[in-house]
C-alpha cells in the first residue's frame, strides 16, 4: 500500500483489480500512472489473491490507464478485470489507515505503520512498516505465532538464521532487532524482496537483514550460508511438507525450525512429514485457526 494523500476539488473514483501475488507489482505500476493513492490488500487468509486499489479523478488519464493495464496483462499473463466505484476522498484514506492499526505481538514486539502518529511503545521492540505496505502488517495469526515462537527460542542465541519466504520482512527484522544477529531473508516474489529491503533500511536494520530473490532451498544464497541453527518458514502447509527433507538437511544438529502458514487442522500432516526426516516437535502454538510449530533437530 502506497499512500500520497492529497485534497481534491474534483470527483474521485476508486479503481481496483484482484490478482495473484506475482501480478501485484505489475498492476500496482499500471494503476500508479493515474492514481494519487494506491492500496494493496489481502483478499483472504490464504494469501492467494490481492486487491490492488487506487484513487483517481473521474475521467482523467483513461488512455494511460488502458495502456498500463495492457502492459501489466502482457507481462504477467493475468488479464484482470478493472472495477470502478465513486469515492469520497477522506473516506478512502480513513479506511486505508484503519486497516493497518498498531499490532502488539507476543510480549516484546509492536508492529506499526509510518502513518501512525505519536511515539513508539518504549516497552517493546517496534518494527515500523512503510504505510505503503498493507500486506504482512503483523495481524495474521501465522505472523503472530512466529513472533511468539521467536521469543521462546531466543535464549538459544542462534548464529545462522534464515527467513524462508520473508514477505514484508517482519520476522527477519524482529529477529535481527531482538538478537542483534545477521538474518538471511529470501522470497520467490520480487515485490516482497523489494519491500523487505526497504523496510529493513527504514528500521535501521539494513546491515543485519540481507534479502535475496530465490525459489526455496535451491536459492544460491541459501546454499552458500547453510547450515542454519534457526529457520523460519511461514509459507503454506503443502509447500512445507514438500520441503521437509531440505529443511532437515540444512538444519544444524540442535537447530530450531519455526513453521507457520498452516491451519491447526493441517498440523498433523506437516508434523508427520518432518518427523520422517528426524525432526521433533517442541511446541504447537495456536493463534485462532492458525498453528505454529517449533521443531528441533536432535544432536547426533
Amino acid at each position: 500500500m502506497s499512500l500520497s494523500p492529497r485534497r481534491h476539488a474534483t470527483e474521485l473514483e476508486t479503481i481496483s483489480v484482484t490478482v495473484p501475488p506475482d501480478a501485484v507489482e505489475a498492476y500496482e505500476s499500471a494503476l500508479s500512472t493515474v492514481c494519487t493513492t494506491i492500496g494493496i490488500f489481502e483478499v483472504d487468509d490464504s494469501q492467494t489473491l490481492w486487491r490492488v486499489e487506487g484513487v483517481k479523478d473521474i475521467g482523467s488519464g483513461e488512455d494511460e490507464l488502458r495502456a498500463g493495464l495492457i502492459m501489466a496483462a502482457l507481462a504477467t499473463g493475468v488479464d484482470a478485470e478493472l472495477e470502478r466505484a465513486h469515492t469520497e476522498a477522506e473516506g478512502w484514506l480513513a479506511r486505508t489507515y484503519e486497516s493497518f492499526p498498531e499490532q502488539l505481538a507476543g510480549q516484546r514486539f509492536a508492529i506499526r505503520g509510518t502513518h501512525l502518529d505519536g511515539p513508539p511503545n518504549t516497552q517493546r521492540i517496534t518494527i515500523t512498516l512503510d504505510a505503503g505496505v498493507a500486506f504482512g502488517s503483523g495481524e495474521h495469526g501465522s505472523t503472530r505465532g512466529c513472533l511468539r515462537a521467536l521469543e521462546m527460542v531466543a535464549y538459544r542465541r542462534p548464529q545462522r538464521i534464515l527467513d524462508l519466504g520473508c514477505g514484508s520482512g517482519i520476522l527477519a527484522m524482529a529477529t535481527a532487532a531482538l538478537l542483534h544477529k545477521p538474518v538471511l531473508a529470501t522470497d520467490i516474489d520480487p515485490w516482497s524482496v523489494r519491500v523487505t529491503r526497504r523496510n529493513a533500511t527504514m528500521n535501521g536494520l539494513g546491515n543485519l537483514v540481507s534479502c535475496h530473490l530465490g525459489n526455496g532451498w535451491s536459492t544460491p544464497a541459501i546454499r552458500h550460508h547453510a547450515p542454519y541453527d534457526l529457520v523460519f518458514a511461514n509459507i503454506l502447509a503443502r509447500p512445507l511438507c514438500s520441503m521437509a527433507a531440505d529443511l532437515a538437511h540444512n538444519l544444524l544438529p540442535g537447530g530450531t525450525a519455526i513453521l507457520a502458514g498452516l491451519l491447526n487442522t493441517q498440523v498433523r500432516m506437516v508434523l508427520a512429514a518432518h518427523r520422517r526426516h528426524g525432526l521433533v516437535l517442541e511446541r504447537h502454538l495456536r493463534e485462532g485457526d492458525w498453528g505454529t510449530l517449533i521443531l528441533r533437530k536432535p544432536h547426533g
